[in-house]
């Protein structure tokens, strides 16, 4: 669905997320979603991973990036990709930056993409000043009210529920990992290269 074309009743809804979102903005306490008759794995660390043949597909997430561009992740099918949800206001964040953007130069030659989803920076500035400060050179939507967050992923997936979190997106573009903390760069890898190596 369009998020231009989105039901007035998912307002409310985007409104009662995000404040979700803000109660466990930068929690770090790596807990993690799934259970019930879900079929996640969830390790001791707060990663939660789907089986391939388990994952869910995330709706539209598609916008304007902080330097403004238009940016689909669909366009993105037949790569990974890594969507971290993150605030230039987030300590977490800034702790996890450095080893996003070193990772993503790493594996950028064995098909990854890294996108962010800045959020709740009510201005471009700080975002800006926050990726040229880390030296993030991927592209970052921009989701200051969290729209792209609580619309763009199915109720029950591997969906996002606090800053930072990080989605990862298999070859199909499907959801096949989350993370609710701030990931270092061993982490990331833990999660990226098997998805690398799936065929």
């Amino acid at each position: 669905m369009s998020l231009s074309r989105a039901p007035r009743t998912a307002l409310p809804a985007a409104l009662a997320v995000a404040g979700a979102l803000a109660l466990t903005a930068c929690s770090g306490n790596g807990m993690s979603g799934g259970g019930g008759d879900t079929n996640f794995v969830t390790d001791t660390g707060g990663i939660s991973t789907a089986a391939k043949g388990e994952r869910a597909a995330p709706y539209e997430i598609a916008g304007e990036t902080l330097d403004g561009k238009h940016l689909d992740i669909a366009d993105l099918k037949g790569k990974v990709v890594v969507m971290n949800v993150w605030g230039s206001w987030c300590p977490p964040c800034r702790a996890e930056a450095p080893h996003f953007s070193k990772v993503a130069k790493e594996t950028k030659d064995k098909g990854v993409e890294f996108v962010g989803i800045n959020t709740r920076d009510p201005n471009k500035g700080p975002a800006l000043a926050f990726e040229k400060d880390y030296g993030i050179e991927y592209p970052s939507l921009y989701d200051t009210a969290g729209k792209l967050i609580v619309n763009g992923f199915p109720r029950g997936s591997l969906n996002p529920q606090a800053i930072p979190s990080t989605i990862v997106l298999d070859r199909e573009g499907k959801i096949a990992a989350r993370s609710l903390k701030a990931l270092d760069a061993a982490e990331l890898r833990k999660i990226i290269d098997p998805l690398i190596a799936e065929k």
